[in-house]
């Protein structure tokens, strides 16, 4: 993610990549252009930035969080698959600093989970729902974050106790990058909403839009339906 982070953020007029996080610079498989620092040292890293974007591995998360705390340096956070505890870390982090995190950085799936909240509310009971996911053979969990994601935003428009009690079904196959389909189906109509990933550019995308936004938040936790429709 982070050779995507570097090339499409060069397109971009009001950011520039001014530092890599790398575990070794000699050896660094990364093209981050003239003047960009390589370095092995987070602080180093993270004090010559405006934010920092973390595609890291969940193990890195509290050195992180602990780095840009030092630095004040505001943080968007794709990392998948953080436990209880890392995403209390992020919350708490969250009281001093602005925060993007999201299990899913894409912007289409930011609408998809608005949509999908409006519409749980609107439509009644007699409405069953149902969360298809397919991603790549590769991909161990099941169901996605995102389909979780998904599926905690119909509990809650529905004042479910549990997103578990909705239906979710996973398939692995090929090297689809990502495909989410919605469901909700009464004994006289359906109605499918759905959203499919081409390239994980799109998550690149969606981070350096995040990146763009959060700099000019107060502290706070945010997500991707907060960059796209919060003012």
């Amino acid at each position: 993610m982070g050779q995507a982070i570097v090339r499409l953020a060069s397109d971009i007029d009001d950011l520039t990549v001014a530092a890599v996080w790398v575990r070794d610079p000699a050896k660094a498989e990364i093209d981050a252009g003239e003047g960009v620092v390589l370095s092995a040292d987070l602080d180093t890293v993270v004090a010559a930035a405006n934010v920092l974007i973390d595609f890291s591995l969940p193990g890195a998360t509290g050195e992180i969080l602990a780095a840009v705390g030092r630095n004040a340096t505001p943080l968007v956070c794709g990392v998948s698959g953080l436990d209880d505890t890392q995403i209390s870390a992020l919350r708490a982090a969250s009281k001093t600093l602005p925060i993007v995190y999201d299990r899913n950085m894409s912007q289409g799936i930011a609408v998809l989970d608005t949509v999908v909240h409006d519409v749980a509310k609107s439509l009644g009971p007699e409405f069953s729902v149902e969360i298809h996911e397919t991603h790549h053979v590769h991909k161990k969990d099941a169901p996605s974050g995102t389909a979780l994601k998904l599926g905690e935003t119909l509990a809650g428009a529905r004042d479910m106790a549990s997103a578990a009690d909705i239906h979710y079904e996973s398939e692995r196959r090929g090297e689809v990058p990502g495909d989410h389909s919605v469901i909700f189906s009464s004994s006289s109509e359906r109605l499918e909403l759905s959203h499919s990933v081409t390239t994980r550019d799109v998550f690149a995308e969606g981070a350096l839009r995040a990146a763009s936004w959060v700099v000019r938040q107060n502290p706070g936790q945010y997500s991707m339906r907060d960059v796209l429709f919060g003012e």
